[in-house]
């Protein structure tokens, strides 16, 4: 009999469902047929007016109001985030006790920070434990509330996150330095670079810079892509792919825009490995699944900005590990990239391997691994 497994996750921010669904595909193909794996959205779905409308305006917090949002994120108020969360957490715990009951899990998996307490008093009340695991999904800064020393398992990607589980009172042989849960495709060896460029439409032998605003294609994509066209024509060979997310307007615009170099326009797209794996360097915010996947692929990164909190940590962590810059000015990353190309050639083979070094291409089946053990060890 398949045993049930629910992934509690939320649309705010942090790439938690992109962690979600990484979790979800790596147990179908690792142990097809044996795990019933169910994602929800347990914010949106379970909880009630108004704090199901928090998916809502995290948009507008992260990137209209960036003060505020680091205010609710930042060290100097972590005890007001406990509070609130406290309070929310006993308001709410009913609603994820009909959750656990309504899906009957054998095991939970957390990729969410406020999701561990509420699960914690849920199952208290139930009277009945259920192995719960928490995968972060941040890649260097973490806000405590990720860490609950109760937990059967808690999964982090960096030496700073590893050690404010052991902080938070999670016991040593319950953390586990795995990596970010990414997407299995990345697991899987590229076609060569020319090849992969002619099946994707782009010019097989000139360098190429991938231009991405997440999803949503937030931030300067568009000013940065216009200010490539005019550096990488004046005397460098370069081309450039864009990802466009869901932002339908700025896809329309850039494809209609007259460009002087090779230009690869897209929307959302699902094949994210092809793309690194075909482009020489990426610019993007500094998310932390961007981040892991384009180390995996060996790509160095200008990381255009960041969300104020969770991402802030990422910078630094690139810069100090020299597989990247911090640049906000879109025309100074074309000339970043323009020198990149050009004579700074030897400075971006030298960042790429070290990107290499760094990533987990492996991460998410290490992970699902361990968290099967952890399922039947509880059973056994």
């Amino acid at each position: 009999m398949q045993q049930r497994i629910l992934i509690l996750m939320s649309d705010t921010g942090g790439g938690h469902r992109a962690s979600a669904q990484a979790l979800k595909a790596g147990f179908d193909e690792r142990f097809p047929g044996r795990f019933a794996v169910e994602i929800i959205d347990v914010i949106t779905d379970y909880l009630p007016w108004p704090l199901n409308q928090m998916p809502k305006a995290y948009p507008f917090l992260s990137n209209d109001v960036p003060w505020l949002w680091k205010l609710l994120y930042g060290n100097q108020t972590h005890g007001l985030s406990r509070t609130l969360t406290g309070v929310g957490s006993r308001f709410s715990v009913g609603y994820i006790r009909r959750a656990f009951v309504q899906h009957t899990p054998d095991l939970v998996i957390s990729v969410h920070p406020l999701m561990q307490l509420v699960s914690m008093l849920a199952m208290a009340q139930m009277q009945q434990h259920v192995p719960f695991v928490t995968v972060v999904t941040d890649l260097t800064t973490a806000h405590p509330l990720w860490f609950h020393p109760q937990v059967d398992a808690v999964y982090v990607a960096s030496d700073n996150t590893y050690t404010m589980a052991q902080q938070a009172g999670v016991p040593m042989d319950r953390i586990h330095l795995l990596g970010l849960p990414i997407r299995p495709a990345f697991a899987q060896p590229v076609r060569p670079r020319p090849e992969l460029r002619a099946a994707l439409g782009m010019a097989p032998e000139i360098p190429a810079v991938l231009l991405i605003g997440g999803g949503e294609g937030i931030g300067p994509v568009e000013e940065i892509a216009r200010h490539c066209n005019a550096t990488l024509s004046d005397g460098v060979a370069g081309q450039i792919a864009v990802v466009c997310g869901r932002n339908k307007a700025m896809q329309e615009r850039l494809a209609a825009f007259d460009w002087a170099i090779p230009a690869a326009i897209n929307g959302f797209v699902d094949n994210m490995q092809e793309w690194m794996g075909a482009c020489d360097c990426i610019v993007t915010k500094a998310g932390p699944g961007t981040i892991a996947e384009a180390l995996i692929c060996g790509l160095p990164i200008i990381l255009s900005g960041f969300i104020p909190g969770q991402e802030e940590g990422n910078v630094p962590f690139v810069m100090e590990n020299g597989v990247g810059a911090y640049i906000e000015e879109p025309a100074e990353i074309a000339a970043t990239v323009a020198r990149w190309f050009g004579p700074q050639r030897s400075d971006l083979v030298a960042m790429s391997k070290r990107a290499r070094s760094l990533g987990h291409p492996q991460a998410t089946f290490d992970i699902v691994h361990s968290i099967a053990d952890v399922l039947e060890k509880a059973t056994a």
